[in-house]
């Protein structure tokens, strides 16, 4: 059970700091709802899923098969955040009262899970992160199935659970504002995605 509470703190501590991804889950369930907003959280929920999983089962070994990639998928994902951001702004600007229609179905939601799904994947310093932790923890030393088993699930409760909150606030903000509040945070809320965006592709394409 300890490889659990292990996982927990490794899922809090790739999901809390804020990025591109927060503020995107944030201004989508403002605009939209919580119901989208928590299929966000779920898409990059499992993303980091995915990726405390295959830390567990490859360590090193899939961090370092996929170092070589770490750089092409940072430009593609900095263009595709730079994207969303300018498309937010346009989407904000173009809408006169600001209100955007907040009714969706089950494939609605099955898109935006998978957007933030691939959005999420196109980091994979998380896996780096999660073998860090599972090489360089407790738990190397008296590894088994179900250590790895309690790690992941801790891991991926941690991020849903974290994802879910972002979503909460951004429903009741939205719910609380004016319609020219709501379509003024929108904005700023694209603009720190591109700047977030940009700061990735300057990072991928200098190498620093």
């Amino acid at each position: 059970m300890n490889a659990f509470w292990e996982g927990l703190i490794a899922g809090y501590g790739i999901a809390i700091p804020v990025g591109a991804i927060a503020v995107l889950i944030v201004d989508l369930a403002l605009r939209r709802g919580f119901r989208l907003g928590f299929a966000a959280g779920a898409g990059a929920a499992s993303a980091d899923l995915l990726y405390a999983g295959a830390a567990v089962i490859a360590g090193a070994a899939f961090a370092s098969a996929l170092r070589p990639f770490a750089a092409p998928l940072a430009v593609t994902g900095g263009m595709v955040l730079v994207f969303l951001g300018l498309r937010g702004v346009w989407r904000a600007r173009s809408r006169a009262d600001g209100v955007e229609e907040r009714s969706e179905d089950g494939r609605a939601r099955g898109r935006v899970y998978l957007q933030f799904l691939g959005l999420t994947l196109l980091n994979p310093l998380t896996i780096v992160y999660f073998a860090a932790l599972v090489l360089g923890g407790s738990l190397g030393e008296v590894w088994s199935a179900s250590d790895g088993l309690w790690f992941v699930l801790g891991a991926g409760l941690a991020s849903l659970s974290w994802q879910s909150l972002l979503a909460g606030i951004g429903a009741q903000l939205g719910r609380r504002i004016s319609d020219r509040a709501r379509r003024a945070t929108t904005i700023i809320g694209s603009l720190v995605v591109v700047a977030l965006g940009l700061r990735l592709l300057i990072h991928a394409i200098l190498g620093g």
